[in-house]
């Protein structure tokens, strides 16, 4: 609980980050034989939150880890775990997620037959909520759902692997969802998930991301440490 409370602190305004904007290493691109010493990386570095990407080779064509692992993990680290479901049903799993020590829990908006029910589950087992679009989604689909929202993932990728190229067209979806927050007057904040990296993050600020997930482009270099570094420069 007292570890639980002290990350909360982290992120409490959420809207109102320690870094311009917010880096979020992925351990999905990480060693996974040596996935104590990525998480220690991330854990000595700027970075505020580490992304935790969940597949289960239903909804993407990829599987990652599960629970299991980000309860192992957690007591390594204070960082604010943002956990990213892209699997099926995730309803299923929202407590065993928090258990396992997720502060945020995301959502696809494709995996989801009652979203608003799925939101409130969330939220009601302590958690902040977010919901992901993949890059087919247009932003408007959520517009419904936005109030209840405490963080977007708008995909920047087709999701299921690392490494992928950056979408271009993802600048209009970023101007859109952030013209659809000031127009609501609303606080929740905008992440970008895929093909990040130093020559489109500063980019992806001025277009109003709030927290950038970085995969590859920190755990596919010789020095992650000092790649966290870079982008949140």
């Amino acid at each position: 609980m007292q570890g639980r409370l002290f990350r909360a602190a982290l992120s409490v305004p959420l809207h109102l980050p320690a870094m311009a904007t917010i880096i979020a290493p992925s351990l999905l691109s990480a060693d996974f034989a040596r996935l104590a010493q990525a998480v220690e990386i991330v854990e000595a570095s700027p970075a505020p939150w580490l992304h935790l990407d969940v597949m289960d080779g239903v909804f993407v064509p990829n599987i990652s880890f599960g629970f299991p692992v980000i309860k192992a993990i957690r007591p390594l680290s204070k960082k604010i775990f943002d956990v990213h479901l892209m699997i099926v049903d995730p309803d299923r799993y929202i407590t065993a997620f928090r258990d396992a020590g997720a502060d945020h829990l995301t959502v696809h908006y494709e995996a989801c037959t009652h979203l608003h029910r799925t939101v409130q589950a969330i939220k009601a087992a302590g958690m902040k909520a977010g919901v992901a679009i993949n890059p087919h989604t247009p932003v408007h689909l959520l517009t419904d759902i936005l109030w209840d929202l405490d963080q977007v993932i708008l995909m920047s990728v087709n999701p299921g692997f690392g490494g992928q190229g950056f979408i271009p067209g993802t600048y209009r979806k970023l101007n859109a969802l952030n013209e659809l927050r000031r127009i609501h007057g609303l606080s929740f904040l905008i992440e970008v998930d895929g093909g990040i990296n130093t020559d489109n993050a500063a980019e992806l600020s001025r277009h109003g991301a709030d927290a950038l997930v970085a995969g590859n482009s920190v755990f596919g270099t010789s020095d992650p440490a000092e790649a966290i570094r870079r982008l949140a420069k």
